[in-house]
């Protein structure tokens, strides 16, 4: 069992990593304040980006093979990075799930959370997202 743990650790796994921003990026396309970016970034991105900014334990393996599926899955539901490139009411729709997830206190995830402490979300944080994304999805 330890050769087989010890063997594993040098099986690869691709990184979820880019440093461009496409134009396709909800911040960039539709440019909201700085605080979103800033909420967006520290909350979502990682998981709902084309570049996520990977914990220590990354490097160990089965966690990085966990952790890249989560990460697959994430970005399947919803990119920020791809945002622009969805239809107006694929858009409308995903704006209205990230309000309900919001609402529901279902993301960030909690075992995100429990990992990453600074991208919890205050009551207050939460609402100036919402706002933001009602607003933007209203103006659609």
């Amino acid at each position: 069992m330890v050769i087989g743990f010890v063997g594993i650790q040098f099986i690869p796994t691709d990184l979820n990593q880019s440093k461009i921003v496409p134009k396709e990026d909800i911040i960039k396309f539709y440019k909201p304040t700085k605080e979103i970016i800033s909420l967006l970034e520290n909350s979502c991105y990682d998981c709902h980006s084309n570049n996520t900014v990977y914990p220590w334990y990354n490097k160990i393996q089965p966690i990085s093979w966990l952790l890249k599926n989560h990460i697959d899955e994430s970005k399947d539901e919803l990119n920020f990075n791809e945002f622009t490139t969805y239809s107006k009411r694929k858009q409308k729709a995903k704006l209205k799930m990230i309000v309900s997830q919001l609402e529901d206190d279902i993301m960030p995830l909690k075992s995100y959370v429990l990992m990453h402490s600074d991208a919890k979300l205050s009551d207050n944080d939460k609402a100036v997202i919402i706002a933001w994304v009602e607003n933007l999805r209203d103006s659609m």
